[in-house]
């Protein structure tokens, strides 16, 4: 029998404080793996549900977007993506009855954990203008309160459309279809506030804003640098491929403020060695750098490859490549000679010997891989970082050819998908030209709003209705303060979700719910059970098929809700077979397969077992879809955070408990914390610097050009060996922190990673909101 939800909202701010722990996995994992499916599915549903993620003829994880194998092992999950299916699939269901006994004045206190606990979401609700508790509406009423809303603005502009990572590619080409045949391109997604880094510097850089390597080429790589980022929590399965990678001989070198469990050792669950034994010591070299620093490592290790080519020429750089692929070499070889020792030493805050011993395991591989997420992608200088990234394996030839590449590993299972599909608000010319001709219509050419442009939109009173396709916007987001006036000052919102978050009780005038289907659930419409598709984080596109039998009867797909709304918004004449779409995914993919290329035959592509491959220039025959038609080496300024005397550099992470703003509980047993969300991690010599003791308790205030106070309120102060100078604290809590106008340059991506903090007497549990 499935456990009950929590009654009553737990403290967050009094945990039990243990030693971190060096090895990821293992007994514990499955122990917790075990105990949260048995409580949110029960024993016998959690089996069989869990026996079909990430296999062939099932569903994909709602979590990661990490590859699968060739081989799938018959438990294909890590300990987090059986959180997140537990959290999809329990048998706790939130109806009507829960709205009437909760106003959303209660709601809006208690927290995101407790929200999400309390179970999937059956029935479409209204909260209309003035009222204190949300109603059920019937689901025509909803969608015509939308289309009609929509029909209303003074300009397509006035409506924002934004995507979750979880949403398939049939819901996001049908999604932006529909933005777009109503007249905009105000598609906000997350991957604003993630990866746009990633593909900013990638498509100037190789031409196309993926990565560049498979899941075979970790296993045939000599070296693996895994830069920001703690794959332990955050991509388990990603230990299971470093493992192989380093029993096939490779070096793993770790770049990260924190030490992270998950990279020191690996106790693989899945074998008997992991189980009992001790595993497999993944990192052979740990750079524990200052937050920032690693444009610097980046620039002083290629200043080194350079140098070590002038003592031994046509022996360290690939020449060839260079001549035959590159643009831009010799410009960028002069700036890096002019690379300083030390402000390269005070950026990374390594010892020199350090940065030398990586040059020197790099001049001994042959093929390099980079590995990178947010803690890359989240800073002011993001892009030029992952520049200088590019410009490293440029010069010994380690991009497109087997076991070596670029590889910024992405987060929700089909973020990356999303993009492909056309959610996007900057969207290229060929895709707008062949959306076009496939639709008859002339799709809107200018620039629409991202993330942070559709919260400035509905703060200035230009953005009035804000359709979100999934996720948790109020809670992703920069500046809660201001995003949350933003929100209230818009005409409607709409959520479509399958559980409860802190979005649905911070709501515009007017306020709908529409409940939908995860990934877990069957998916049956009038042809037939459905599939639906996704793409992982190495651009390969596979099926996933719900197994489960949903918790309402009526409930509607997120495709299916997209075309009645598209069918009310736009009306009976509109020439787009709306309800084609809707009863078969089948002809959506057929149109899938006419606009964007590499999808040819993709009915056909996705019945065979593990999908297929994207197209990858770069990667499958060395050709650079670049401005100049080459790879760029680029010209990036040494450049670091500053931080003032006094103050600390505080980066936002997530706890082993959670995925993304979804808090499974309230532990980060790797980090050694237990029943606690509210804690900074602190050096212990800053803490003493600061004159604060291990559970001191005080609030987090962050300074900007702005000069408007941001405080986040009751933190627990965690002594950790993190670096000096930089501390560490879980989001959403300290989203508050980040101001909404201090952003990573062309990108526009939040400075997550980079927040200038001091500290401030504790203002104490009352002022902690949900």
């Amino acid at each position: 029998m499935a456990g009950k939800a929590p009654a009553q909202d737990p403290a967050q701010d009094s945990p039990e404080v243990s030693a971190p722990k060096h090895a990821a996995a293992g007994l514990p994992a499955l122990f917790h793996t075990t105990k949260i499916a048995n409580a949110q599915m029960g024993a016998t549903r959690a089996v069989r549900t869990l026996l079909k993620l990430n296999q062939p003829d099932g569903f994909d994880c709602p979590g990661c977007a990490w590859p699968e194998p060739d081989h799938t092992h018959t438990a294909e999950f890590c300990e987090n993506g059986a959180k997140a299916v537990a959290e999809e699939a329990t048998l706790r269901t939130v109806g009507p009855e829960f709205f009437a006994e909760h106003p959303v004045a209660d709601l809006a206190g208690r927290s995101g954990y407790w929200l999400g606990q309390q179970g999937r979401l059956t029935t479409p609700m209204l909260l209309d203008e003035g009222a204190t508790h949300y109603t059920p509406i019937g689901w025509e009423d909803a969608l015509a309160l939308v289309a009609d809303e929509l029909k209303a603005l003074d300009s397509p502009d006035g409506a924002a459309f934004y995507t979750s990572g979880r949403t398939s590619n049939e819901a996001a080409f049908t999604f932006q279809l529909l933005a777009r045949q109503f007249g905009t391109n105000n598609l906000p997604d997350c991957s604003n506030m993630c990866h746009e880094s990633s593909g900013s510097a990638l498509t100037e850089t190789i031409g196309i804003g993926k990565g560049s390597v498979h899941l075979k080429d970790l296993y045939q790589a000599d070296l693996i640098i895994v830069a920001g980022q703690n794959p332990g929590t955050n991509h388990p399965r990603m230990l299971s491929a470093l493992e192989r990678a380093k029993r096939a001989g490779a070096k793993v070198v770790s770049v990260n403020p924190l030490p992270e469990a998950g990279l020191e050792r690996f106790k693989n669950p899945q074998n008997a060695r992991g189980l009992v034994g001790n595993g497999t010591k993944l990192t052979d070299l740990f750079l524990q750098i200052r937050l920032g620093g690693d444009l610097a490592l980046f620039r002083a290790l290629n200043l080194l490859l350079l140098e070590a080519e002038e003592k031994a020429p046509g022996t360290v750089l690939d020449h060839a490549f260079i001549e035959e692929h590159c643009h831009g070499f010799e410009a960028w070889a002069e700036d890096a000679r002019s690379t300083d020792w030390d402000q390269v030493l005070a950026a990374t805050g390594l010892p020199e010997r350090q940065i030398r011993e990586l040059a020197e395991l790099t001049l001994a591989s042959e093929k390099v891989i980079v590995c990178w997420a947010m803690g890359l992608t989240q800073h002011k200088h993001s892009v030029p970082t992952i520049r200088e990234v590019v410009n490293y394996l440029l010069l010994r030839g380690n991009i497109g050819r087997p076991g070596a590449g670029v590889c910024p590993v992405r987060g929700h299972s089909n973020v990356q998908g999303d993009r492909t599909m056309g959610i996007f608000e900057r969207p290229s010319t060929a895709f707008l030209d062949s959306l076009g001709k496939e639709f008859g219509f002339e799709p809107p050419r200018e620039h629409g709003l991202d993330v942070v442009d559709t919260i400035r939109g509905m703060r200035d009173g230009k953005v009035r209705v804000f359709f979100a396709m999934g996720g948790n916007f109020v809670s992703a987001t920069p500046d809660t303060e201001v995003t949350e006036d933003a929100m209230r000052s818009c005409r409607l919102t709409v959520h479509v979700s399958t559980k409860l978050n802190r979005s649905h009780v911070v709501t515009g005038a007017r306020a709908l719910i529409l409940p939908t289907l995860g990934r877990t659930d069957r998916d049956v419409r009038e042809t037939g059970p459905q599939q639906v598709t996704v793409e992982d984080s190495m651009g390969m596109v596979h099926a996933s098929r719900g197994a489960l039998k949903p918790p309402a009867a009526d409930l509607l797909s997120e495709t299916a809700i997209i075309c009645r709304l598209a069918r009310l918004t736009l009306g009976p004449q509109n020439p787009v077979p709306w309800e084609e779409f809707a009863a078969d995914y089948g002809t959506v993919r057929e149109r899938i397969a006419r606009v964007i290329p590499g999808f040819e035959d993709f009915n056909e592509k996705i019945e065979h077992p593990g999908g297929f491959a994207l197209p990858h220039a770069p990667r499958d025959r060395r050709a650079f879809p670049t401005a100049t038609g080459k790879a760029n080496f680029t010209v990036n300024a040494l450049t670091a955070p500053e931080v003032p005397e006094g103050r600390l550099l505080l980066q936002t992470l997530r706890s082993h408990d959670q995925y993304n703003t979804t808090i499974y509980g309230l532990d980060d047993r790797y980090r050694g914390i237990k029943d606690g969300r509210r804690v900074v991690l602190l050096h212990p010599e800053d803490a003493a610097e600061h004159g604060l003791a291990e559970g001191a308790l005080v609030d987090l205030v962050s300074e900007w050009a702005d000069g408007v106070e941001r405080r986040a309120p009751h933190f627990r102060v965690v002594l950790y060996p993190t670096v000096r100078g930089c501390a560490a604290a879980y989001y959403p809590e300290t989203n508050v922190l980040v101001p909404l106008d201090s952003t990573a340059d062309t990108s526009n991506t939040p400075t997550s990673k980079s927040v200038v903090i001091r500290f401030a007497e504790d203002s104490g549990p009352e002022a902690v909101r949900g």
